[in-house]
């Protein structure tokens, strides 16, 4: 594992893509950076936080050649590893918000954006930028935001709590050339926010009532909706929280 620290940059991911535009990069190449400030979320939305208070790094996964329909399990394995590594720190109420945020409770305490190289039918490799909200005090504007410590009450060592999930991310992504994912489904199926629970969503504009069953083999949400079942992508609906 080789981790590389920046003061400031962009975002981890445009960084570490530069980076690899320009000299390969070993597998499992992590940069972290104590200023993000172009941060970027899921559907281009920004990450924002505090300089020197959380922990925003960015991981270089490299594959031999993982199908592109199995590419949702990066996404799987990188939250649930994400799900277990919050779990030994001792963060309470612990839930994966479909695709892959993380939750405390209602909080959401963790976002991943992840960017897959194809060529052909195959990911040769992703670049997985994670934000956690480790120490920050305050989220202004974002009420469905917290930290650990906003949680727990306590002062974390940012390398400390990066070493723990960085060691649960390394086992987590090994384990994807060699799965099957249908063990690895059913875990992130059980993790579920909200999971078999009537939650209101958004689809087209319109508020629909359903209830999250799990989430098919290509990564969509399976909602019951009047009885029947109904899968959607990632653009096509939204929590109404």
């Amino acid at each position: 594992m080789i981790i590389i620290k920046v003061g400031a940059t962009d975002s981890t991911n445009l960084h570490l893509k530069r980076m690899l535009a320009e000299t390969a990069l070993e597998d499992f190449t992590v940069l972290v950076t104590e200023s993000q400030l172009k941060g970027r979320g899921q559907a281009g939305a920004q990450w924002i936080s505090d300089p020197g208070k959380n922990l925003t790094f960015s991981v270089l996964k490299c594959f031999e050649a993982l199908e592109v329909n199995r590419g949702f399990l990066i996404s799987q394995a990188v939250s649930l590893a994400l799900f277990n590594a919050f779990s030994k720190l001792g963060i309470p109420d612990l839930s994966i918000k479909w695709p892959n945020d993380i939750m405390s409770g209602q909080k959401k305490i963790c976002g991943i954006l992840i960017e897959n190289t194809i060529k052909g039918n195959a990911i040769t490799q992703a670049v997985i930028g994670i934000g956690i909200n480790i120490n920050q005090d305050s989220f202004r504007g974002l009420p469905h935001a917290a930290s650990f410590s906003q949680i727990t009450g306590t002062e974390y060592d940012l390398d400390s709590v990066l070493d723990v999930v960085l060691n649960f991310l390394r086992d987590g992504l090994d384990r994807i050339s060699g799965a099957d994912g249908k063990e690895m489904r059913e875990t992130y199926d059980s993790c579920l926010f909200l999971k078999d629970r009537e939650t209101v969503f958004k689809v087209d504009g319109n508020e629909v009532k359903g209830v999250i069953r799990g989430v098919s083999r290509d990564g969509k949400l399976i909602l019951e909706i009047d009885g029947n079942q109904r899968s959607f992508g990632t653009k096509e609906i939204a929590f109404n929280l």
